[in-house]
Order: C-alpha cells, then structure tokens, then sequence
C-alpha cells in the first residue's frame, strides 16, 4: 500500500523546523564564540530565542515603521522597472528592428554593479526628504526587475504558436493584432512567473539603495544601527523581517498566477478544463 505524499506546506514545516533546530544546535555551540569582541559580548550568530526576544523587545511599531519605507521604495521601483520591461519588450514584437538594441540595454542593466551604479544615482537624484522614501532606492529596485521580466516577457512573445499567428495574418491582422490576440496570451505564464519572482529582487534593490540613499528610516538604515551599536540579534531580527516580506510578495503574486493563468500550474481544474 502507497503512502500519501506529504502535502508542500507540511514539507515546508519539516524543513523550517529542521533549518531551525540546526541553527540552534550550531549557536549553542561551536559556532557560539563568533565574531564575539574580546570583551566577552555576544557573538555573530545568535539563538534563534534571542532573535525571538528582541522581536519582541522593539515591537511591531519599529518593524512597520521602518518597513512601510521599504515597501514604497520596492513598490515604486517594482511598477517602474517592470513597466519599462512589458513595454520594451511589446515594442520588440511590434518593430523587431529594435530587439537587439533592447537585448543590450537589459544585459547592460543586469551587468551593472549596484556598488557602484548606487552612489552616482544618488548623485544625480539627491537624498531625500526625513522620512521619505528614497528615489536611489527607487532606482535601484526597477534596475533589479528589469532585466528578469525584459527577458522572460520577449521569450513568452515569441513562443506564441505559429498556426494561430497565421490565422491572425489571413484575417488581415498585423503585429499589433497578432500581439493582442495571441502572443500577449501565450507569454501569460512566462510574464507572471517573471513578476513573481521580480517581488523579492525589488525588496532587495531597495534596501541597497538605501545604504546609499541617504534614508533615516527604513530596513537598510535599521540592520545598519544595528551593526554600528553591535545589536546583533536585532540585525537578525531586521534580516528575518526582509525575508518575511519577499516571502509573502513571492507567495501573493503566485496565487495572482494560479487565478490568472490555471492552465500553466498543472492543476487538476486546468487539466479537466474547470469541469
């Protein structure tokens, strides 16, 4: 008699479990002295009970005020970047003159080091006002999505089938109908797997533009207090945040995938055709 497979969530919670009790195991331990100052304070890697704490110590008010800058900052960016990217890549289709030209700019923008492109985007942008969001963050979250979802978009266009195209050319239709009709429905799936995973690198590009932005609010100044007055498990913490916010962008824009295109999932409605 077959076992039942284990269902992704409850994986999901063996291997976290697992992963935390590792962690544990290693900060109790050998990994305990750490980056530990001479002085005798708190190593590098802390317990995951003392990261626990300290969430708990600074509080929700903390986490959401330094997080709703972040947020603005990765949502800006993320509309931005990946905006360009749809339209750069629908003008491709529509003038396919211009594909090698937009190839290059998107290899270009994905090559860029972030290290260096950051402060002179600052220099050119300015900082911001106290408490405002960053437009160096801003940046560098749309420059982060951008090539993924330029690439993925133009693959999903072109892999729109033939036949169907055909049809549309008999029927008098040019690109733009071709681009309306079927391409734009074929390259469904490869769009919203490329905004899915677009979520998490615009959280990141914002919060490395805020080492440069100039920001006194948001989750890149707070991990940076953090480390100056040696907090370590509130550099933890503030990490953990992070995680937990692309995590939950991730998971939201795949269940935005399963409603919009089923049949790209593998699901038993899409298979049975909704019957």
């Amino acid at each position: 008699m077959r076992r039942a497979p284990l269902p992704p969530w409850a994986a999901g919670i063996i291997g976290t479990g697992a992963l935390l009790g590792l962690w544990w195991l290693g900060a109790a331990t050998f990994l305990r002295g750490i980056g530990a100052p001479a002085d005798g304070g708190p190593g590098a890697i802390p317990t995951p009970w003392q990261v626990l704490v300290q969430l708990q110590a600074d509080g929700w008010g903390f986490y959401w005020r330094n997080a709703s800058v972040t947020l603005a900052e990765a949502g800006a960016g993320y509309l931005w970047g990946n905006a360009l990217a749809l339209v750069l890549a629908f003008g491709v289709l529509l003038v396919p003159r211009l594909e090698r030209l937009a190839t290059q700019l998107a290899v270009v923008s994905y090559c860029l080091p972030v290290v260096a492109v950051g402060p002179v985007i600052f220099i050119v942008l300015g900082p911001p006002r106290s408490g405002e969001p960053s437009g160096t963050a801003v940046a560098l979250a749309a420059l982060s999505v951008f090539f993924t979802t330029m690439v993925s978009a133009l693959a999903g266009l072109k892999a729109a089938d033939s036949s169907s195209l055909d049809i549309v050319t008999v029927f008098g239709g040019r690109r733009i109908h071709q681009l309306q009709k079927v391409r734009i429905i074929a390259a469904l799936p490869a769009i919203l797997a490329a905004l899915k995973i677009a979520a998490p690198a615009a959280l990141l590009g914002a919060i490395l533009g805020e080492y440069v932005g100039g920001v006194d609010r948001g989750l890149g100044p707070a991990m940076v207090n953090a480390q100056q007055t040696l907090e370590v498990a509130r550099v933890w913490g503030t990490a953990f945040a992070c995680a937990a916010l692309a995590g939950a962008a991730y998971a939201v824009l795949g269940l935005v995938s399963r409603v919009a295109a089923p049949w790209a999932t593998g699901s038993s409605a899409a298979r049975t055709g909704g019957l």
